[in-house]
């Protein structure tokens, strides 16, 4: 077990890895994918640098830094947070545990391009299993994505109903092998979807073909699990699509915190690093106070 899992390998979660690593604390980084900052051609205004750095070259910089002081990094997409006495933290290859965790996972916007999706949420679309699957008792349920997180929420479904349909929008399926076993239990249709119809509620969807699709409601589980993914499934509070955190980066759930972009402050580099530093030494303080606990029996 970790004494901390950090979930986002940007300037955030690489800043309060430095410090938890450096306080002997057991690290995992989880990061999958491309930063939006790799796209910065030239950063120049972040201390420390005479001359002008990318945005790729600054976050290569930040891992060999956490590598050299003995942090560990993981590629792997997260695709849930659930929490009983410790945190359990599931990616596409297993579940990892830990005593916190930190969400760093900037602010993702994704741009799906269909049509009423925005008109129809809450009255059929929906985008927490955890908190709306129990309402799709057997009836038709759809799942909108093409990856492995896609695939986790159908699973979430099973048990409430089996007639569950991964419609991935075009868009050709990157299923893990890990993962590909599921895809027995669903049905995958890789037609573009126009659009999303019907009256008060969802009730059918119309290709790009002009084909229909009938159902009850569907689920939006499109590229990665955000932080709202996460903050929905936990409980955590919101505000303005964002993490709502103090200013120790502690959100509303004992030992969750949260830094960077997620948190909806001023989106620069030295802003989420100066939160990743406070997230850590939070941190740190709070798994030495979990520990001695423990130790005394209390």
């Amino acid at each position: 077990m970790y004494d901390v899992i950090i979930i986002g390998k940007g300037p955030a979660g690489i800043s309060t890895a430095l410090y938890t690593v450096r306080a002997n604390m057991k690290t995992l980084v989880l990061g999958f994918g491309k930063s939006g900052l790799e796209k910065a051609e030239k950063i120049d205004n972040y201390y420390g640098f005479s001359q002008s750095v990318s945005g790729a070259k600054l976050l290569e910089e930040g891992e060999k830094q956490l590598l050299r002081v003995g942090g560990e990094i993981r590629e792997e997409e997260v695709i849930s947070i659930e929490k009983d006495e410790i945190f359990h933290v599931s990616t596409t290859k297993g579940t990892w545990k830990s005593l916190a965790v930190l969400i760093a996972t900037g602010q993702k916007t994704v741009k799906i391009g269909i049509r009423n999706l925005k008109n129809f949420e809450g009255r059929g679309v929906s985008y927490c299993t955890t908190c709306d699957g129990f309402f799709y008792r057997n009836k038709k349920a759809g799942v909108l994505g093409y990856n492995d997180f896609a695939l986790h929420e159908a699973k979430e479904l099973i048990p409430f109903t089996q007639d569950i349909t991964i419609f991935t929008n075009g868009k050709k399926t990157e299923f893990s092998e890990e993962m590909e076993s599921y895809l027995e239990t669903f049905q995958v249709n890789q037609k573009p979807i126009q659009s999303f119809e019907g009256e008060d509620f969802l009730e059918y969807l119309v290709f790009e073909d002009g084909t229909q699709f009938h159902l009850d409601g569907i689920f939006v589980a499109y590229e990665s699990a955000s932080a709202s993914t996460f903050a929905q499934k936990l409980g955590i509070v919101m505000q303005d699509q964002s993490i709502l955190v103090n200013q120790n980066q502690e959100t509303n759930i004992e030992g969750l915190y949260a830094a960077g972009d997620c948190t909806g402050i001023f989106k620069r580099i030295s802003v989420a690093v100066g939160q990743g530093a406070i997230a850590g030494r939070q941190i740190i303080e709070y798994v030495r106070k979990q520990k001695q606990s423990q130790m005394s029996g209390s």
